[in-house]
């Protein structure tokens, strides 16, 4: 939503983005996205300069969040001197416990209507003790993965079946 397909353009759109969220916060996920490692994206680039500008001109009466993977956001910070001078606080969040992940995961079966077996839990930790640890984790949407795949599966086990408690 803030850079534009044309030269020119990125600051007017990044101001339009801005407004909207003068006096509240200007949520901006994923902001690693706008780092241009190699130095020939001049939109992200333009969008970047325009949000330096909207923190310290409007300082007052705007917060901005940036947000993103760590490793990502010191990309995102590294793109232009003039950010880290105006980002007051830096919040890191450890990644979801083994009891979280299954929490979430129990709360997205119950959403859906089924029935979590108990003997089901152990898979669902050993999945996640066999994946935590790679490059692209992904935290509650590595569960929620676990758990499509798990509605897929059952759908796939009972679609020639007829019995309704089977269903469930």
């Amino acid at each position: 939503d803030l850079v534009a397909e044309y030269v020119g353009q990125t600051a007017v759109k990044t101001m339009n983005v801005v407004e909207k969220a003068m006096g509240g916060i200007l949520f901006i996920d994923e902001a690693y996205a706008l780092a241009d490692k190699n130095g020939d994206n001049s939109y992200n680039a333009e969008a970047i300069a325009t949000l330096i500008k909207v923190m310290e001109d409007y300082r007052d009466d705007l917060i901005v969040i940036f947000a993103g993977y760590t490793k990502e956001m010191q990309d995102f910070l590294d793109s232009n001197s003039g950010i880290v001078s105006r980002i007051g606080y830096t919040l890191e969040f450890d990644d979801y416990t083994n009891e979280e992940l299954i929490s979430i995961f129990r709360g997205m079966v119950k959403k859906s209507g089924f029935i979590l077996e108990e003997d089901a839990i152990p898979e669902v930790e050993r999945l996640i003790n066999e994946n935590r640890d790679m490059k692209n984790f992904g935290n509650a949407r590595f569960i929620r993965n676990v758990f499509e795949r798990s509605v897929i599966n059952h759908a796939t086990n009972v679609k020639n079946n007829k019995r309704r408690d089977i269903l469930d």
